[in-house]
């Protein structure tokens, strides 16, 4: 199948050497790493704020209580209910305690095409919006090349 995708997208008749093209591909590598992205990935708890109900009364519960009231960083408010547990109310905007994984997509434009990069150069750019303006623009530059003939 990646065999049969990769033939769709090349030119049947090559006209020009490899230099003369551009190629534009967006990659989204593996994730190695774990970042605080809870308003990138959408996250419910950042959105609407959550609440944490803790049991105090045992060791694990013990240090979660006091990580969150003396280390977390966080904005809340703690209410006690009855059996040592106690409720710690969240507000929203604020990150969460999920390690969200993220996979950040690189947007590249190199020179040459599947057969090569003479040049070696690539550009990458940081957000979508600005690849895909990149691409439209190069589309029109080759839509006026060909009409100039």
């Amino acid at each position: 199948m990646q065999h049969l995708m990769q033939q769709l997208n090349r030119a049947d008749r090559l006209l020009l050497a490899p230099g003369a093209y551009q190629t534009y591909s967006i990659a989204q590598p593996r994730d190695t790493t774990v970042r605080a992205a809870c308003e990138q990935v959408g996250c419910a708890a950042w959105q609407r704020g959550w609440e944490s109900a803790i049991d105090e009364t045992t060791p694990l519960g013990q240090k979660q209580a006091a990580y969150i009231r003396a280390q977390s960083g966080r904005t809340f408010r703690e209410q006690k209910t009855t059996a040592g547990m106690t409720v710690f109310r969240f507000e929203s905007g604020q990150r969460c305690f999920t390690e969200h994984r993220t996979r950040p997509q690189l947007y590249a434009v190199r020179d040459g095409d599947w057969r090569g990069n003479p040049s070696g150069r690539v550009r990458q750019h940081q957000r979508a919006a600005d690849w895909a303006e990149d691409f439209g623009e190069h589309q029109l530059r080759l839509t006026d090349q060909h009409q100039k003939g």
